[in-house]
């Protein structure tokens, strides 16, 4: 699918959002784990969630519809999973993948994780490592480093790991093995990364602490209780309109029911330092989440520097940030930030790439980039490369370039983000032919 954008003279609007990606993923594991019935409102229905659902099923766990917005998981609690009967697909989700992982390693049973050849190309040896010091027996390709993943599940005993690079992926994979293991589970994270698997074990009973960047849990866990909630807004799908609207001029957009989670929202902190306007408005708290409604209007941008502890709290958001940069006056520097490499493309690489074809002056760095601007951008046929993120940041682009844009295999967008079209529809109108 392709997908035509044209500039447009304005965002304005009000829209809500899809439900958080990474609150879904461990509402669904944690939901099937629990003793009772969980209902999960505002969920998102997007590929690699649907990952996660389809993992599930194979588990014996049921995952039903329950109205239009809404999921009901039947907890199976911690040692009801069956063993599945062939290779749990875990599509092109690297989250359901690294989590799965941690949860299949304590179980009684022979498992494997597969999926597409984009997620078969993707690191798995920062989880199977640390796994492997718990006990757990784990095979891949090139002795682990690569999925599919073969695990023969069994005892699993606490370990005191320091994560080499901040990532919540592995964080949880950890924190999750931790549950079925015998002792203390402590992780150390050299830098904040998001947060949600610790607030959801807590409020599902588990006795987890976290002081400063350490995280501990006692195991094996007893028991998992029943969860209601409603997931609020991805701030990751937010991103994209809060760049769009700050870019074109004459905007102004009200985004409701976003997630703010202060490990979520590095992109926000970068973008005021750059010289947005963007007011959180009826902050509020929910199952654990602070949500808040997010009110942007267009302003001139200035460049900055990010890296250090910055970077895992917007790794998600560098496509879009660079996009910013290239409206930004002066040099943006992009530090620290290697993680781009591994994820679903090398995103360093990619960003480069499709921000050039647009006339961007972007220069890749080892462990990030640096944007120069403001720059014209000019309409152009853009491939996606595949990856959500980037396609997304190609279509806002397109909002500013100089003639027509297409955004090449598009259909990669509803991996996080089904809607994105009719939304952007709504508040431009126009935009997409």
């Amino acid at each position: 699918m392709n997908l035509c954008v044209r500039p447009v003279s304005g965002l304005r609007g009000t829209i809500d959002l899809p439900g958080d990606k990474s609150i879904t993923h461990r509402a669904l594991l944690l939901g099937s784990l629990s003793s009772g019935v969980s209902r999960i409102g505002g969920y998102l229905d997007s590929g690699d969630c649907r990952a996660t659902m389809g993992c599930l099923h194979a588990l014996g766990v049921p995952v039903e519809q329950a109205g239009e917005d809404a999921l009901v998981v039947r907890g199976a609690g911690l040692h009801g999973w069956q063993e599945p009967e062939n290779v749990l697909n875990c599509v092109r989700s690297g989250t359901t993948m690294r989590l799965l992982a941690g949860l299949l390693a304590g179980q009684p049973f022979y498992s494997v994780l597969g999926g597409e050849a984009q997620l078969l190309r993707r690191p798995m040896d920062r989880v199977v490592h640390p796994l492997r010091l718990m006990g757990a027996r784990i095979m891949g390709r090139q002795s682990g480093k690569l999925p599919p993943l073969t695990l023969v599940g069994g005892p699993l005993h606490g370990i005191e790991y320091t994560l080499p690079v901040a990532s919540a992926q592995v964080k949880s994979c950890l924190l999750l093995a931790g549950l079925y293991a015998e002792g203390v589970t402590a992780v150390i994270e050299p830098g904040p990364s998001r947060d949600h698997t610790e607030r959801m074990l807590r409020a599902r009973g588990v006795e987890l602490s976290s002081r400063g960047l350490r995280h501990e849990v006692r195991g094996p866990a007893a028991d998992l209780t029943a969860l209601d909630l409603i997931v609020p807004g991805d701030f990751s799908s937010a991103a994209y309109f809060l760049v769009g609207a700050l870019l074109v001029e004459g905007s102004e957009v009200r985004l409701r029911h976003v997630g703010v989670n202060p490990t979520r929202t590095g992109l926000l902190d970068v973008l005021r330092a750059m010289g947005a306007e963007v007011t959180l408005l009826e902050g509020r708290e929910e199952g654990g989440e602070p949500v808040a409604d997010l009110l942007v209007r267009s302003a001139g941008l200035r460049a900055t520097t990010i890296e250090g502890d910055l970077v895992p709290r917007m790794i998600d958001e560098f496509p879009i940030l660079a996009l910013a940069a290239t409206q930004a006056e002066g040099i943006t520097h992009v530090r620290d930030a290697a993680e781009l490499r591994v994820k679903e493309t090398d995103r360093i690489a990619t960003i480069v790439e499709v921000l050039r074809a647009l006339g961007a002056h972007i220069e890749p760095r080892p462990d990030g980039f640096d944007v120069e601007g403001p720059t014209p951008l000019i309409g152009a046929a853009v491939d996606g490369c595949g990856d959500h993120r980037l396609a997304m940041t190609v279509a806002v682009a397109g909002l500013i370039a100089r003639g027509e844009t297409t955004v090449i295999r598009a259909e990669c967008i509803a991996d996080s983000f089904p809607g994105f079209e009719p939304r952007l529809q709504a508040l431009a109108p126009g935009a997409l032919s």
